[in-house]
């Protein structure tokens, strides 16, 4: 038999999903069986599998070792020190991280590759604002995400409490992101609405424009103004209604104005990676955001945005 004492990170899930995670390698339908046959229990008393967990609690697990496994390491934390994790903004319930081009939000590159949720992890364990040997069922989290080659402001989560309420907002539409982008040409008209349906294809890894009736074809909508042309190149301000796979890069292309820099969809010359960077995240509730309630009205802006001083002179902020 084991125990585990249910912490404040761990509170408030219900103890079928808490179970996935803190025993991920017993099967769904087995720890609904042994819930039901009362080797699971909560303070030595049968339970039900949605019964909300309260810090304190202590979960009696009688089943087999072989659906424990160690806990995670801090080993990989404690090494990870390059790159530099450039931190935008910190309390004790959020981060807001600078992802510079080339680094993946989360896993899926090649097998060692150091991603950006590995460097928050390892910068949050190294001073001490978390230690994975200690929790049973939070990892802090990325809460949106940027393409590998894309760079700008992320959010992370410290807590559980913050990643449910950060989610939360992200999903109902109360976090406003604003992008920054270079593109060869002039948008027309200067300011606009761009309403349509991308399509991907994963084998190519793109998108395409497509039809609403288009099966697999997903809305796409972009708020874009011009904020300064000058040599042929226009500095376009994009706010994002919805968060599509490549969705900026193949609107703009389909305007005829590519992003600098992104070969895959037209816009070569100049740049390394596109020029597309997340420069500012705008806190809007709607409804009550709970823990992160003193965010709501606040602006953070990227500290810096590598390609506007190289063409144009707009600043931000």
């Amino acid at each position: 038999m084991r125990e585990m004492t249910v912490s404040k990170n761990d509170a408030g899930q219900r103890l079928d999903r808490f179970l996935a995670k803190a025993v991920s390698r017993l099967p769904g339908p087995l720890a609904q069986k042994y819930i039901r046959t009362k080797r699971i229990k909560i303070d030595g008393k049968r339970t039900e599998r949605s019964y909300r967990l309260v810090e304190g609690d202590t979960i009696q697990l009688y089943i087999s070792d072989e659906f424990f496994e160690a806990a995670e390491t801090a080993e990989r934390y404690r090494a990870i020190t390059e790159p530099a994790l450039a931190v935008c903004y910190e309390d004790d319930l959020i981060l807001i991280v600078e992802k510079p081009p080339g680094v993946l939000s989360h896993s899926g590159g090649a097998p060692g590759e150091i991603t950006l949720a590995d460097q928050v992890k390892a910068y949050l364990y190294q001073r001490g604002a978390w230690d994975p040997a200690r929790e049973q069922s939070f990892v802090p989290a990325l809460c949106n995400r940027l393409d590998r080659n894309t760079g700008g402001l992320v959010l992370a989560a410290k807590t559980a409490a913050a990643l449910g309420a950060l989610n939360e907002k992200i999903r109902n539409r109360e976090v406003d992101k604003y992008y920054l982008l270079a593109v060869h040409g002039r948008p027309r008209p200067d300011a606009g609405r761009v309403e349509g349906y991308l399509v991907k294809n994963r084998p190519q890894n793109r998108v395409t424009i497509a039809r609403g009736g288009d099966r697999d074809a997903k809305d796409a909508v972009t708020v874009y103004r011009t904020l300064e042309s000058k040599d042929g190149r226009s500095l376009v301000e994009c706010k994002l209604e919805t968060g599509r796979t490549h969705q900026i890069r193949a609107q703009m292309a389909a305007l005829g104005c590519p992003l600098l820099g992104d070969r895959k969809y037209g816009g070569g010359g100049g740049e390394p990676y596109q020029a597309l960077w997340a420069y500012r995240v705008h806190f809007r509730f709607a409804s009550d955001a709970g823990v992160l309630g003193y965010l709501n009205g606040r602006d953070f802006f990227s500290g810096t945005v590598p390609f506007l001083t190289k063409y144009f002179t707009y600043r931000v902020g």
